[in-house]
């Protein structure tokens, strides 16, 4: 009777305090209704805990939630509770014990026994399989059955070896049913941010590439199943039969999450460009996140959990003051990565605050932590837009100043290339002058008589004179090609006499190399013919030069033949064929490419610049014809040349003094003087020499104004005018003459460097007879001043046949 009596002094005090409630409570928070014993050993037994010995033990617990923090102790709660429902004939009422903290390792419910005792009701925690539950829910949930009217005492038993919280509650099964949807709504909605910004930046890292969507992403992935993991969802759905990950899985994405959301703001806000100390703080802080993580795997998960909240802590600091160091230094997306992670701070603290007591235990304080992560990553995402359109903004600025650079290097090259076309201009000029003094020399040197060595020597001297000059004329006619300078004449000439002009010039080529040169001309192809005569020469010219220079023995032959039914136009087929070396056909048209040839090391065998064929393409192009090839290598080439020339409607003759070809002379020419006005001294003494060798009368001025005076002071019958002189130029000379009393009908001849850029035209615009390409040739210049000087009737004897 004695102890029975202690036993119920001892007992009534704490009946005294239980928790009263009716069947009209829904829920009930016990964190400030419990008591508490805290077995710093570890070794007591639900015995011991229940004995009266221990009951002093047990100290009332003041907070809405126990939050015994890291520690190693094991923790006793006990509950008294007792139904007092209103109708005293209710019967026992079934109730929710919930204690909403599922990264607990080992719970035990004791429950009253029939024999006075406890008995273990429930064992569970995230040490044990799922299945170890009694309901199956994320939470800890157990089901209690209160007989009405009577106290009831339970006991909990918690040890953890992170931290030991203990958020419990009671409820009425038809309230806590009701809480799950909103509970589950609230939770996949942040899920579902969490899954959505972490697909729509993958899109995004797959469409653009950047690396800092790489990061964010696991960063994401990272924070997320850490937030499964810790809201106990891991082990209900993911690991529910691994509870040695259940518990690993949690500071293992701590430092997952710390080590690539350091990474993400590295790459994010470029602190290795702006702040070189914070960088290497967060390389410090990532090297911290894999050592949790390896901790995690390898050693116990209480250290590897206390060095992960650790990390967490000092994480987010250390993220927080990067940006914003980064937005006092201007970068305009640190703003939103302010505001990110000021809403994870926010949520992180209202929940810290809540646990700790200092705020009720309210469903938005109890998720604020989820709450504020879901808007940073929402945040965060925004921030990589942000940066997409500063990026956009960036990349047109770029563009715009690019576009700006091309324009001026686009006018920078143009201005270029006319300086290089002006150039290239100016040095044939200026090649072509000192060519007329090297060649006439020669030509005149033909006139004495030499012995055989010297002989020998003069045409060496010439021969490579003609080929430089040759190389010069390329060039020019290049040149005026790429300038848009050369156009298409219309204008009679002999079919025959072009042909009989290449077989002069190319024929002593190809004997002096044993080849045999053929010439097929259709005899039924008409003579006169209306088109650009000189501009066809010279594209069949750089055919019959490839020709002869690329084959050794055999033939050359050039076929002109009718290439369609004669109409209105000729159609003329002309053909170059040749048994030389032949060549593989090149892809590509690359074969007419300028200064392209088949072999252009420093070794080849066959010289040249190599833009003959670009130089024929194109004269044919202007021509309005085609040009076709064909080759085998070994067995010679073949070049089809398609051209559509005019028939002529009449024959046109100017006005005024008309040229006579081939006339009988009525002059002798050392009854004619011819004016030579030139500039350049050489030219003047080879033009000189030569006029000298023919037996005209000569006299020079050295330009423009010199010429008018002589022309006024004595009789002159012909004029050789060079067309590009200092004081007075040609032209301004020529329609200063024209003038001149008696001189409206004189000769004048011009004499031109500039052979294909329209000289012509423009000397018998200004007045001029005829022109003269420099060099000037001997024979040339003889058959020119024949048919103007020597055929015509001089002035005195036209005014006595009158």
């Amino acid at each position: 009777m004695r102890c029975i009596f202690i036993w119920l002094l001892c007992l009534l005090p704490a009946l005294a305090g239980a928790v009263e409630f009716d069947e009209t409570t829904t829920r009930l928070p016990l964190g400030a209704t419990m008591h508490v014993f805290e077995d710093m050993r570890g070794d007591s037994s639900i015995v011991d805990v229940a004995s009266p010995a221990l009951q002093g033990s047990f100290r009332q617990h003041h907070q809405a939630v126990l939050n015994a923090g890291y520690s190693r102790s094991v923790f006793w709660l006990r509950l008294d509770l007792q139904y007092s429902p209103r109708n005293q004939s209710g019967s026992a009422h079934p109730w929710y014990l919930e204690l909403a903290y599922p990264p607990l390792d080992h719970l035990e419910l004791y429950l009253p026994d029939d024999a006075g005792g406890y008995r273990l009701a429930q064992r569970t925690g995230d040490a044990l399989p799922f299945s170890s539950r009694q309901i199956k829910q994320n939470n800890y949930l157990f089901e209690l059955d209160l007989p009405p009217g009577q106290s009831q005492r339970i006991y909990l038993r918690l040890e953890s070896q992170g931290s030991m919280q203990a958020p419990l509650t009671l409820w009425s099964p038809q309230a806590y049913l009701e809480y799950q949807p909103k509970r589950i709504y609230v939770l996949g909605i942040i899920y579902g941010v969490l899954l959505v910004m972490l697909i729509y930046n993958l899109f995004i890292y797959l469409s653009v590439r950047d690396t800092s969507y790489l990061y964010y992403i696991l960063y994401i992935a990272s924070f997320g199943l850490y937030q499964v993991s810790v809201n106990g969802a891991g082990i209900e759905y993911f690991w529910p039969d691994n509870p040695w990950w259940a518990n690993a899985a949690t500071p293992f994405l701590i430092g997952s999450a710390a080590f690539f959301g350091c990474q993400f703001a590295r790459s994010f806000l470029h602190t290795a460009e702006h702040s070189p100390w914070v960088d290497r703080l967060l390389l410090v802080m990532m090297a911290c996140g894999a050592l949790v993580m390896a901790l995690a795997l390898t050693a116990s998960y209480g250290v590897a959990l206390r060095m992960a909240t650790y990390l967490a802590l000092l994480f987010t600091v250390v993220i927080f003051s990067a940006g914003m160091l980064a937005w006092m230094r201007g970068m305009r997306v640190a703003r939103y990565f302010i505001f990110a992670w000021s809403a994870f701070l926010v949520g992180g603290i209202t929940n810290t605050l809540m646990v700790l007591g200092y705020l009720p235990n309210l469903f938005l304080t109890m998720y604020a932590s989820q709450i504020g992560s879901a808007l940073e990553v929402g945040l965060l995402s925004l921030a990589l837009a942000d940066r997409i359109n500063a990026m956009k903004e960036e990349r047109t600025r770029i563009l715009q100043q690019a576009s700006s650079e091309l324009e001026a290097l686009n006018r920078e090259l143009a201005d270029n290339n006319r300086l290089k076309d002006e150039f290239l201009a100016t040095v044939t000029h200026e090649l072509r002058t000192p060519m007329n003094g090297v060649i006439g020399s020669l030509e005149l040197m033909q006139t004495l008589k030499l012995d055989v060595e010297l002989e020998q020597y003069q045409k060496t001297a010439a021969g490579s004179a003609r080929d430089m000059m040759r190389m010069v004329n390329d060039i020019l006619a290049l040149t005026e090609l790429q300038a848009g300078k050369l156009y298409p004449r219309r204008e009679p000439f002999s079919l025959r006499g072009l042909f009989d002009g290449l077989r002069a010039q190319y024929s002593p080529r190809a004997t002096e190399k044993g080849l045999e040169f053929i010439v097929e001309l259709d005899d039924s192809l008409p003579d006169t013919l209306e088109g650009d005569a000189g501009k066809l020469a010279q594209s069949i010219g750089y055919l019959l030069d490839n020709a002869i220079k690329f084959t050794h023995q055999g033939h050359v032959t050039l076929r002109v033949s009718a290439g369609g039914p004669l109409t209105a136009n000729m159609p003329l087929r002309i053909e170059v064929l040749d048994s030389g070396i032949g060549f593989s056909v090149p892809a590509g048209g690359s074969l007419y490419q300028r200064f392209r040839q088949l072999d252009g090391s420093m070794t080849r065998q066959y010289g040249g610049l190599g833009i003959g064929l670009a130089i024929c393409r194109q004269l044919v192009d202007l021509l309005g014809g085609t040009l076709r090839h064909q080759s085998t290598p070994g067995q010679g080439s073949s070049f089809e040349l398609d051209v559509q020339l005019n028939l002529p409607v009449q024959t046109r003759e100017p006005g005024g003094m008309r040229r006579r070809v081939g006339g009988l002379p009525r002059r002798r020419p050392e009854q004619c003087t011819v004016l030579i006005v030139e500039d350049n001294a050489i030219n003047q003494l080879v033009t000189r020499g030569m006029l000298l060798k023919l037996g005209y009368r000569v006299r020079t001025a050295d330009n423009g104004v010199e010429a008018l005076e002589m022309l006024r002071s004595e009789p002159i019958d012909a004029v050789l005018l060079d067309c590009q002189m200092p004081v007075m130029d040609g032209f301004a000379t020529c329609r200063a003459l024209r003038a001149l009393p008696g001189c409206a009908e004189l000769p004048v001849l011009a004499i031109t460097a500039h052979s294909h850029s329209g000289d012509r035209e423009r000397c018998l615009a200004a007045g001029m007879s005829d022109y003269l390409a420099k060099p000037v040739k001997f024979v040339e210049l003889q058959t020119l001043l024949h048919d103007w000087v020597l055929c015509q009737v001089p002035a005195d004897s036209a005014t006595q046949e009158h």
